[in-house]
């Protein structure tokens, strides 16, 4: 994780449920499953806490919407697939500096209570 410089901010998407086609297995490819998201984003937030005004700041319900639009419009073969598009996606935002995505599948494997991916995407200066 990136370290937090003066001046940036740290915004923490928590477990955004949806439901996607995710999976190669026959029942996978048919049946939507859910999904559970973190996204972490970092963000230079200088302007947004001077002004106190929206266009300043980064807009975390815009970015949340293009999401959802993604992950449930689509279908993935691989949890690598959908976690390095949900981060393609947040990183289309040009204010966000580094983001880092996790996304568990709940009960893809016995005994355990979920398996994720995590990547992550920083902005060169």
């Amino acid at each position: 994780m990136l370290d937090l410089k003066p001046g940036l901010a740290k915004i923490r998407i928590k477990n955004l449920r949806l439901r996607t086609y995710i999976g190669i297995n026959d029942d996978e490819i048919r049946n939507k499953q859910d999904v559970l998201i973190n996204i972490t984003l970092v963000y230079r937030a200088k302007d947004a806490v001077i002004s106190n005004n929206i266009e300043d700041a980064l807009n975390y319900r815009s970015i949340c919407k293009t999401v959802i639009a993604l992950v449930e419009s689509k279908s993935f073969a691989l949890l690598e697939r959908l976690t390095q598009e949900v981060l393609d996606c947040v990183m289309n935002f040009e204010r966000v500096e580094f983001a880092e995505v996790e996304i568990d599948k709940p009960h893809a494997l016995r005994f355990s209570e979920s398996v994720s991916i995590t990547l992550t995407a920083q902005r060169h200066a």
